[in-house]
């Protein structure tokens, strides 16, 4: 009877001991990839996707600018005009014209309806109305070319000149930026080019965010011998032209491999590394891979793994080789 409860002691000392010896342990199921993607980070410019210098169309002496550099405007509002008094006058001239030719010609028009007026009046009428009016066109537009009007919505980045200042045709006033659109620049180097499709989305790093962009046209490179090409990527949103930005792309490396947590691998001999997994009696078993790549809390490693096989998150800080152990889910 005393012999029969040392052995039941002995067993559950030994059951104990055997259950205190298992550890529980977090697992990452291993799939075998033919390849992993490497997010690349490429500079890019941002500019407003239009842009010009304003100028007027016709000589004589500032009268008037309405804006200043940094304004923000709006399309057709009027930013400067030169000194229009004999434009106005020619303009109040052509109107008064077109007044009297029309007159004449409604009147020949109705005397044609009862014979009265002669077919070569008629006609006389018919031409100096046509002439008056071109005239009065003319006239219109020369009033129009002493102002210079926002050609769309944006932002007055220089002013060259101010009141009183003589000018002469095409003489610059200022420089407009679009404040509606802005587009990236990017140089694609050719590996990145045979990846990348116009009319797709891709995604681009401003200050601390992400916003995505579509590529709308690839452009040749200007220096000699270069195989890169101008990407040009339109933004749905409206960013400071000049802002850094880098355009992130995510390519391919065909290399066969898994994902595995990066808290999962133990450095070992000769510059591999090492990570444990469960071995079919449940016990931990030490395995070599090599590092390929890091990416935040993962890394890509090649090595003897295979496709479900389940890693041991933690590594060496957590068991041992040979260790009995337990999935803690």
């Amino acid at each position: 009877m005393v012999l029969m409860h040392k052995l039941l002691i002995t067993s559950l000392l030994i059951l104990t001991m055997s259950a205190s010896a298992e550890k529980y342990v977090d697992l990452h199921e291993v799939t075998i990839l033919d390849s992993y993607g490497v997010d690349t980070m490429l500079p890019a410019k941002l500019v407003p996707k239009r842009q010009s210098i304003l100028g007027f169309e016709v000589s004589g002496k500032v009268k008037i600018i309405n804006v200043d550099i940094g304004d923000k405007v709006s399309q057709g509002d009027l930013l400067a005009e030169l000194e229009d008094s004999e434009a106005l006058a020619l303009l109040n001239e052509a109107k008064a014209n077109l007044s009297l030719a029309k007159n004449k010609l409604e009147r020949s028009q109705a005397l044609d309806q009862v014979n009265y007026v002669s077919e070569q009046r008629l006609e006389n009428e018919e031409f100096g109305f046509l002439i008056a009016s071109a005239q009065h066109d003319r006239a219109v537009t020369k009033f129009q070319q002493t102002k210079i009007l926002a050609p769309y919505d944006g932002i007055i980045q220089s002013r060259l000149l101010d009141e009183g200042s003589i000018v002469n045709p095409s003489v610059p006033i200022f420089k407009i930026l679009d404040s509606e659109y802005v587009e990236a620049n990017v140089s694609l180097p050719k590996s990145i080019i045979e990846k990348v499709s116009v009319g797709q989305k891709y995604a681009f790093i401003i200050g601390d965010e992400s916003f995505s962009a579509t590529l709308t046209r690839l452009a040749p490179m200007s220096s000699k011998g270069s195989d890169n090409r101008l990407g040009i990527f339109a933004f749905d949103a409206f960013f400071n032209p000049g802002e850094t930005a880098r355009m992130v792309i995510n390519v391919k490396q065909a290399k066969p491999g898994t994902w595995v947590p990066l808290n999962a691998l133990s450095q070992a001999e000769q510059g591999l590394w090492a990570v444990f997994t469960v071995d079919s009696d449940n016990s931990a078993q030490k395995d070599y891979v090599e590092l390929i790549h890091i990416e935040k809390t993962m890394a890509y490693v090649s090595g003897t793994l295979k496709t479900g096989d389940r890693v041991i998150i933690g590594g060496a800080s957590k068991v041992a080789e040979g260790q009995a152990v337990r999935d803690s889910q």
